[in-house]
């Protein structure tokens, strides 16, 4: 909880569920990552949280921008950064859509697969084109594997069948998985990202970008390793497995970690109830769950803080959480191990920490008929 942000909900008493989200913490990271990895650009996630005001802070900074749509390549425009400073890295592209991308100026495009190859080269010619390998996900709270990206023989096949097409085979891209507490998962994906490279050379296709992805995690109830611990194991990767042969152009693709910790969550407490006289769990209610925003929870993956009125002293008790609608699905956490005071009441408030990132954008419209979550900016 920031002072802006303590000052904010204090004096405003905004209605509940909503989002507040701190300005400075956003420049903050951004200038954290930016010295554990020098070596690289930052694209911006756009999906993490596309508020303009975010968007906004970061394009002053220097970012660049990884987008997923069109309506995100748009927002991204929207800041007055150039087209040149945008990547559409969603392998998963409609020929309509690159064609628009391109119109707009958007010249790199990522792919997987053959058929993704050719949308681009018909739709955006002489586009620079990079391809996503598969990653294991590994110690990923937010494993991603599985749906985007194949395998580096694949990949090789791709890129020299690119060279051969209107596009710039340009380079390799990888991700290995959201929230990710292992600086040393990006040593494997390095590995056979050098060696797609050097295969590629000896095949007479020269690729100069390597693109890192995400993964880069915020803090919520485990401790994680601070920013310059991944900065260091993601440099010693490329020196150990690309020698003096880095690529020219190293991205990375921060979402979480740019904004994840700058956002709290204010949510109210809707019912407090058991299922049986005898029951271990209590359960408390909140007016958000996992369509207004807390779609994470999901299999309990991504474990918030949660934090009560100061006033609140009672002895802590094991409780299930969930949402205020009438899906059963809409439960937060009950086997992770969560306990609040047993004098919490129903109308107080509660701050959901470290919230800013995959919160607004995973809100459904309407569902049972709850406002998107709202968000404010201090």
């Amino acid at each position: 909880m920031t002072k802006k942000i303590e000052h904010f909900l204090a004096e405003q008493k905004p209605a509940t569920p909503c989002l507040v989200m701190d300005l400075d913490v956003v420049s903050d990271n951004y200038r954290r990552l930016r010295t554990a990895v020098p070596r690289a650009s930052i694209y911006y996630a756009v999906k993490a949280n596309p508020h303009p005001s975010i968007l906004g802070v970061l394009a002053k900074l220097g970012s660049s921008f990884d987008t997923a749509s069109v309506a995100e390549i748009d927002m991204a425009l929207a800041t007055g950064v150039s087209a040149d400073k945008l990547s559409y890295g969603n392998t998963i592209k409609k020929k309509s859509d690159i064609a628009a991308a391109y119109a707009r100026g958007v010249k790199l495009f990522a792919f997987d697969s053959e058929a993704e190859l050719g949308k681009i080269a018909e739709a955006a010619p002489g586009s620079r084109v990079f391809c996503r390998i598969l990653t294991s996900g590994a110690n990923a709270d937010w494993p991603l594997s599985r749906k985007f990206g194949c395998d580096v023989e694949m990949a090789k096949k791709l890129l020299i069948a690119a060279a051969k097409c209107d596009v710039v085979p340009y380079g390799v891209s990888f991700h290995v998985g959201s929230q990710q507490r292992d600086p040393g998962q990006w040593d494997a994906a390095v590995a056979e990202a050098a060696w797609l490279f050097r295969e590629c050379e000896e095949n007479g296709v020269t690729l100069s970008m390597l693109n890192m992805g995400g993964g880069f995690p915020t803090r919520y109830r485990r401790t994680v390793p601070g920013m310059q611990a991944y900065g260091n194991a993601i440099d010693e990767s490329l020196r150990k497995h690309f020698g003096n042969r880095i690529p020219s152009e190293i991205i990375v693709e921060p979402g979480r970690q740019m904004v994840g910790s700058a956002g709290i969550i204010q949510t109210e407490v809707v019912l407090i109830s058991k299922k049986s006289a005898d029951d271990a769990k209590t359960w408390v209610y909140l007016d958000i769950g996992k369509f207004g925003g807390l779609a994470e929870t999901m299999d309990e993956a991504i474990q918030y803080p949660i934090t009560v009125p100061e006033h609140r002293t009672g002895a802590p008790v094991s409780v299930a959480i969930a949402g205020p609608t009438c899906d059963s699905a809409d439960i937060l956490y009950e086997k992770a191990d969560y306990k609040l005071p047993a004098d919490l009441e129903i109308g107080d408030k509660l701050e959901i920490k470290a919230a800013g990132a995959y919160t607004t954008t995973y809100a459904s419209v309407a569902f049972n008929g709850f406002e998107p979550l709202k968000t404010y900016i201090v």
